[in-house]
């Protein structure tokens, strides 16, 4: 097994190699005693799989509303920008 076809069979298979045939896992695992290629690739996979579960990011309340306000003020030009507003504070 060559570093290209690793990498099609992590992509079709998965980074776990436990769940591979017996056969490729085999092929799999010599690979990855001699290339740091191979290696590379597993710890990419591995990787991006921890980051697709971990739990989604939320964005502070508010947050849409604040900036579409902006980028109205942004579009308006007559309109004050929240700077000018509290200028005089």
């Amino acid at each position: 097994m060559d570093v290209s076809e690793f990498e099609d069979l992590i992509d079709r298979l998965g980074e776990d190699l436990s769940f591979w045939p017996e056969d490729r896992r085999s092929s799999a695992e010599e690979l990855l005693g001699h290339s740091a290629d191979a290696r590379a690739l597993l710890e990419a996979a591995r990787a991006l799989r921890n980051a697709l579960a971990a739990p989604p990011v939320r964005a502070p309340a508010g947050l849409a509303d604040r900036t579409v306000a902006a980028a109205l003020r942004t579009a308006d030009p007559a309109k004050p920008h929240a700077q000018d507003e509290t200028a005089g504070n």
